[in-house]
């Protein structure tokens, strides 16, 4: 079947998304622009995650953890996870490698963690827009071996793209999968995503993949056979 996605759209938990992007105004957006699936990736975390799957299970959305890992050369990878407790364990991870500064809500603005009633349950304070501690060397190979699909970012983009970056691709760092909103020429399964950090951002049905059913399991299993099938 074929399921509509957007697998990257940040939360109120990013510094840099809105306040509105709450997890109940982001899954009835989805909902309301007809897709079937999306993924919330904020910066470094997924803290926001649980909140949002609650709200989707309920609303009939499927709902990836996710998140987008900065690394050591400032490079966005999208991390995709079918359980939320796998994402946990890379979380658990780069807290002991991430740098440690402080959140300025002034400057950066706030990272908040909600709950499926978009209550305040907590806010992060160390900035989470900062190095993970991870270089791209590792990044792959990390993230799969904590279950999930590691994905470069926005690579048709000059800035936190792995192109742009470092000024070219390398096929060596054992990414199988690329987010683009272009064809760039790498080679690899593509999927495009709208990068939201507002509501209106989040993307229409226009790109879909094919599933053999509308869950987390399906989903991912699809994106695991995109991976295979484009080596």
């Amino acid at each position: 079947m074929k399921l509509f996605y957007d697998l990257h759209i940040h939360s109120c938990l990013s510094p840099c998304g809105d306040e509105d992007n709450t997890p109940n105004n982001i899954v009835h957006m989805a909902i309301i622009k007809g897709l079937n699936v999306i993924a919330l990736s904020d910066h470094n975390t997924g803290k926001n995650c649980p909140a949002a799957m609650a709200v989707g299970k309920k609303s009939g959305l499927v709902v990836l953890p996710a998140m987008e890992l900065t690394t050591s050369e400032d490079i966005h990878i999208l991390c995709l996870f079918e359980r939320y407790e796998d994402l946990q364990k890379l979380e658990a991870h780069i807290q002991k490698t991430r740098l440690t500064i402080k959140n300025k809500p002034e400057i950066f603005g706030r990272q908040r963690i909600l709950d499926e009633n978009d209550e305040p349950v907590g806010e992060e304070e160390n900035l989470l827009i900062v190095s993970s501690g991870v270089s791209v060397e590792e990044a792959a190979s990390l993230v799969k071996g904590f279950g999930g699909i590691p994905v470069p970012a926005h690579i048709d983009k000059q800035a936190n793209g792995i192109i742009g970056v470092l000024g070219a691709f390398d096929h060596g760092l054992g990414f199988e999968m690329v987010e683009s909103a272009s064809d760039t020429g790498v080679g690899l399964p593509r999927i495009t995503n709208s990068d939201a950090h507002y509501l209106w951002d989040i993307s229409e049905a226009e790109h879909y993949i094919e599933a053999e059913t509308c869950s987390a399991h399906g989903v991912f299993a699809a994106l695991k056979r995109m991976c295979r099938e484009g080596k």
